[in-house]
């Protein structure tokens, strides 16, 4: 069983790259990102860290907790401390609005 800190599941924040916490266990989520019924952006702000919360307020199905199992790949190492995630650079810059005078 491969262990995560939460430093290194934060490291894991892109659409092609995320991880997520439930229930101190580690999810790559990344094949389901575009699956996923509630969509995409739910995913993306919750990913990189523990969304136990965000998950169980949802109430989510049987189902979709059975859904899980197939994208687990370790435990939380409990002796880590939460980190914020840092989320990557937006693919719109302000660079792309058009310019005003």
């Amino acid at each position: 069983m491969s262990s995560f800190t939460y430093e290194k599941v934060a490291e894991h924040n892109t659409k092609d790259d995320l991880y997520m916490i439930i229930h101190n266990k580690v999810y790559n989520i990344t094949q389901f990102v575009d699956e996923h019924p509630g969509g995409e952006e739910v995913l993306l702000d919750e990913g990189a860290k523990d969304a136990t919360e965000a998950f169980e307020d949802v109430g989510h199905s049987d189902e979709a907790r059975e859904l899980l199992e197939k994208y687990y790949v370790g435990e939380v190492d409990k002796s880590s401390a939460p980190v914020k995630p840092v989320k990557a650079a937006s693919t719109s810059t302000s660079a792309d609005a058009p310019q005003g005078k």
